[in-house]
């Protein structure tokens, strides 16, 4: 049986923003500004620990809407912000079906098995519904000892909040990682400040 060949459309993200329809052929640059701790937490919509549980990529749409998107399953662990319920599903523009591929500048890649915490905005509205793409997501893995690191969206180790929105490399250096447990108590207080101010007359 013969292959079809692998096709690859880049799209990239200032494009996606003002023309969904017109992804293929072009090439837009464009720069993912990095949030601080202060704007992920109260831009997000849901945040979320869990494990993803399914990728799975389709077609959608007619005509010139015609794209591909991956759909990322997640069994929630714990909710620290809206109501997720027990499982949650992102919808994401991109992916790889039947040979055909089409990505996005930026945006992360999921597996099975990976363990994360989203801090989600606009899912199923926006192209990737993460705050700040790639930094809306917190990769939590194990290192060489076995101990939970938290990896932030440039692969950094997670040592401080102060760092997300500013130089990761440089703050991250020679520190040891926040715990899970210490990032998401960090992010639940962060919550409860923004609602009492927001109910502050």
């Amino acid at each position: 049986m013969k292959k079809l060949p692998v096709r690859k459309l880049r799209v990239r993200l200032a494009l996606i923003l003002f023309l969904m329809s017109a992804f293929a052929g072009k090439s837009h640059a464009t720069t993912v500004i990095a949030p601080d701790f202060d704007h992920l937490v109260s831009r997000a919509d849901a945040i979320f620990e869990g494990n993803v549980t399914d990728v799975r990529s389709q077609w959608i749409g007619e005509g010139e809407q015609h794209r591909i998107v991956t759909f990322v399953t997640f069994k929630v662990d714990q909710s620290l912000k809206g109501d997720v319920g027990n499982s949650y599903t992102i919808r994401m523009l991109g992916g790889t079906v039947n040979g055909e591929t089409m990505s996005v500048s930026d945006a992360p890649k999921f597996a099975v098995g990976d363990h994360d915490l989203l801090f989600v905005k606009d899912n199923g509205r926006q192209f990737i519904p993460l705050v700040g793409i790639q930094h809306g997501r917190i990769r939590i893995q194990k290192d060489q000892a076995g101990q939970e690191i938290l990896l932030t969206g440039e692969d950094q180790p997670l040592a401080d909040v102060s760092q997300l929105g500013n130089d990761e490399s440089g703050i991250a250096r020679n520190r040891p990682s926040l715990s899970l447990q210490q990032f998401k108590t960090a992010v639940q207080d962060r919550v409860r400040q923004q609602k009492a101010r927001a109910n502050t007359p």
